[in-house]
This record gives C-alpha cells, sequence and structure tokens, in this order.
C-alpha cells in the first residue's frame, strides 16, 4: 500500500500543480493583477513552500482516503473528492471572501477550482489506491 500511496500523491501534486497554473496563472490573472496590492511582488513569492504544502496536501489527501475510506473503489473515492473539494472549496473561496477585499469572481473561482482539484484527485485515488486482493496460492 505504501507505494501505492507515494504513487498517488505524486500524481496528485502534479495534477494540482497543472491546475493551480491553469487557474492563477491564467484563468485569474488579471483579477491578480487588478488587485496587486493584495498579494506579494512576484520577485518576493514563496515558490517553494507553495510547492510544499501542495506535496504535503496531497499526501494528507491520500492518507485520509487510504486509511479511512473503506471499500476503495471508484464510487468512494470520487465521492470523497468531491465532499473534501466541497469543504476545503468554501473555506478557500468563500471564507477568504468574508474577510479579504478580494472579488466575487475570484471568490468563486477559488471555490469551484478546489472542487474540481479535489474531484479529479478523487478519479486519481480511485484508479491508483484499491483494496488489496489477498494473495492466493
Amino acid at each position: 500500500m505504501t507505494k501505492k500511496i507515494i504513487l498517488a500523491t505524486l500524481a496528485i501534486f502534479i495534477l494540482w500543480s497543472i491546475l493551480d497554473f491553469i487557474l492563477h496563472g491564467i484563468i485569474l490573472s488579471s483579477a491578480y493583477q487588478a488587485s496587486a496590492q493584495l498579494w506579494r511582488p512576484m520577485n518576493e513569492m514563496k515558490n517553494g513552500l507553495m510547492y510544499f504544502v501542495k506535496l504535503l496536501s496531497a499526501l494528507v489527501f491520500v492518507t485520509i482516503y487510504a486509511r479511512l475510506i473503506s471499500p476503495k473503489n471508484m464510487n468512494y473515492a470520487v465521492s470523497f473528492g468531491v465532499l473534501f473539494g466541497v469543504g476545503t472549496g468554501i473555506s478557500i473561496g468563500y471564507g477568504t471572501y468574508s474577510v479579504q477585499p478580494i472579488s466575487y469572481i475570484m471568490a468563486v473561482s477559488w471555490f469551484l477550482g478546489t472542487l474540481l482539484e479535489a474531484t479529479l484527485a478523487g478519479f486519481l485515488l480511485g484508479w491508483l489506491v484499491k483494496e488489496e486482493k489477498p494473495k492466493t496460492a
């Protein structure tokens, strides 16, 4: 199971990195430029920390599924991904919107982006982390 956890963690980390680039680097780039006063300048961004946090988040996501969700199948994995996405997306998107002067389009994009990322990660989990079948002699 450890190999499956490592593989799933790396796959989800890569997926989330690509989707974050698309969402934040392309789709929301003008929204970030319009609210530049809220963010660090590009040369002050903590990119190493950002990728470490993303990797650690992927590991936690996979570990929760691997240790706490049963049975391990596509249906449960996707359901886990959707629930995880709703829970974290609300917090990230609307929680931030409630205390920081970001645009509503940014808040809803963060929510929907997080939901999409977690749902797709659930598909990866269903594909990569399955019940181990007993070995037969």
